[in-house]
């Protein structure tokens, strides 16, 4: 990608074309398949918006997910998380997604009017994938600006 990454980029994404442009955007300087926005309802996490650089349809395992079965549980617990390899990652020895869900890296989404927990934003794929820390960052800065355009979902 020519252009610098930075969140004021993001910033006028979202602002020009909305949070499904933004996440697209954000997919384009990772290796990751997809980029997801999940939102916590109670015991269930419901994907509100996914990106997939395959172009298919989202598939039926990832439209809800129980939260104890997720990766994101460890987003609430560490305030965020990261792993490249699952399988390799020892923090998820009998975990469900584990051997699934290969690399994830996930941060909080924090309601736009509460301040209370409200999602994670993440990048993952069924493959080994590293993260640079500067998408990473890209990730976490998106996170606090994507409240408000969520609000309807």
């Amino acid at each position: 990608m020519d252009c610098v990454r930075t969140p004021e980029v993001v910033s006028a994404v979202l602002a020009s074309s909305g949070p499904a442009a933004a996440l697209a955007y954000l997919n384009e300087g990772v290796p990751h398949r997809f980029s997801a926005i999940y939102r916590f309802a109670g015991p269930l996490l419901h994907n509100v918006m996914l990106h997939d650089k395959a172009g298919r349809m989202r598939p039926e395992f990832l439209a809800v997910v129980p939260f104890t079965r997720s990766f994101c549980q460890f987003v609430v617990k560490e305030g965020s998380f990261r792993t490249d390899n699952s399988v390799a990652d020892s923090r998820l020895v009998g975990h469900a997604l584990r051997g699934i869900v290969i690399s994830y890296h996930s941060v909080p989404v924090l309601d736009h009017h509460s301040g209370e927990l409200w999602g994670t934003l993440s990048h993952f794929d069924m493959r080994s994938l590293p993260l640079a820390d500067e998408e990473f960052e890209l990730l976490q800065n998106a996170a606090t600006l994507l409240p408000p355009y969520l609000s309807n979902l």
